[in-house]
């Protein structure tokens, strides 16, 4: 494994990071359950679902023999469908909120935000109101490294500062109060809207991650802004879009963090979970209003965009066999018992100096340093324990498989706490 390795360090470039990379990444000979196996003979618990995608864990037997095709692997889809793209898409209506009629199979969650910006400007456009081309949403945001994704993040505490100049400058809300469960701040709601009144005539739509904002920050807000986000998006005819890559198909303890709520956006982007982990695919789902709007000749007649594998069929077959495996086992008792275990398990980190704050919602726990971690002695701490972290900023943070037993997400959580400890 030494040659792997140093063929690695010289010729593989890996994410956020430079080439050769400061640290040497360890080499996975096999994932099963949810184990890690590497070169060394370890075995660690994965408590990152491979960034939030394996909540199956790996080598699940239904997705497994999904992805055998004994037809065809791939047909372009300009021109021609095929089965397991159908019932995907119809099976993403039936669980999704009931406006949401029709579905835009993407390469994956970046593009799926490409594909919903685009829909609001196409909109915007069908409506005669061409000069409707920024995008409102809140600080603390993250949306994918695409162009007009990273527009959509936080401009100046996430990862794209370096893109300012070149992305399209939107329009930013503070970030949403820091509570779910907690106080209500109504005066936030009042921000947005002022906002969205000042900038009326520029919007052409919003679009936030539900409840949970992911890798911007782990932070989680009230649902019920959320609804202020439908009124205001209702008063001055903008898309809504919902980001729902990380927080769909049960993470955050409702199927989809909207249905915290009970509000349906105009757009919502899913991802990550929807493959189990196994193959790249996405997809933007809309109402039919949108729908109308793109398709317009005065909209573009068209949503003008046609990635080369959309609609892959493996990816399809593999996405239809994760859903359903979902929909089949007690997922909400699942993510239930995670939480549980998660609260008890980090709880001991409240106490740490250096630590700001311990939350856990649904299937995610979050511990929050005062500081920014020092990563590789926080992951060699959760290693010694036998688990697999990736902390960034000053987070330490799991989402575990839904199939993690009891034993291994407290496992997870102790990793967590070590890694707090030493990070």
């Amino acid at each position: 494994m030494s040659t792997l390795s140093a063929l690695d360090r010289r010729h593989v470039w890996h994410p956020y990071g430079p080439m050769p990379g400061r640290s040497e990444p360890l080499v996975v000979t096999d994932a099963r359950g949810v184990r890690l196996t590497l070169a060394d003979g370890r075995e660690l618990v994965d408590g990152m679902s491979s960034w939030w995608a394996a909540v199956h864990g790996y080598r699940h037997p239904a997705l497994d023999a999904a992805l055998h095709a004994d037809d065809f692997s791939h047909v372009m889809f300009g021109g021609l469908t095929h089965h397991p793209a159908v019932e995907l898409a119809t099976t993403l209506v039936d669980i999704t909120p009931e406006p949401l009629q029709h579905v835009f199979l993407a390469d994956s969650g970046s593009i799926s935000i490409e594909v919903a910006v685009k829909m609001c400007l196409q909109y915007q456009r069908a409506h005669g109101r061409p000069g409707r081309t920024r995008m409102l949403t809140w600080r603390g945001g993250y949306h994918g490294d695409t162009f007009a994704a990273m527009s959509v993040c936080d401009p100046d505490g996430g990862m794209h500062a370096l893109w300012q100049g070149f992305l399209p400058q939107q329009v930013f809300a503070d970030a949403p109060p820091a509570a779910h469960d907690g106080p209500y701040d109504a005066a936030y709601d009042e921000h947005l809207a002022a906002l969205a009144e000042a900038h009326a005539d520029e919007l052409a739509g919003i679009v936030v991650e539900p409840v949970v904002q992911g890798a911007g920050g782990m932070r989680f807000h009230s649902p019920r802004h959320l609804a202020a986000l439908r009124e205001i998006a209702d008063r001055h005819d903008l898309v809504l879009v919902f980001d729902e890559i990380a927080t769909g198909f049960g993470r955050t303890g409702e199927l989809f963090a909207a249905d915290h709520a009970g509000v349906a956006p105009d757009v919502m982007c899913v991802g990550k979970a929807l493959t189990g982990g196994y193959l790249t695919m996405a997809a933007a789902l809309c109402t039919s209003r949108v729908a109308a709007a793109v398709s317009d000749e005065r909209g573009g007649g068209g949503l003008m965009h046609g990635p080369t594998f959309m609609g892959n069929p493996l990816a399809a077959r593999v996405a239809l066999a994760s859903v359903r495996e979902l929909l089949r086992r007690d997922w909400r008792g699942e993510v239930a018992a995670i939480g549980e275990v998660l609260t008890t398990g980090l709880d001991p980190a409240r106490a740490l100096p250096g630590v700001r704050d311990v939350r856990v919602l649904g299937a995610i726990g979050v511990v929050e340093l005062d500081h920014d971690v020092d990563v590789p002695a926080a992951q060699a701490a959760a290693e010694r324990h036998g688990v697999w972290l990736r902390p960034f900023r000053n987070l330490i943070y799991t989402m575990p498989p839904f199939v993690c037993p009891p034993e291994d997400v407290a496992r997870i959580a102790e990793g967590v706490v070590a890694a707090a400890i030493a990070g």
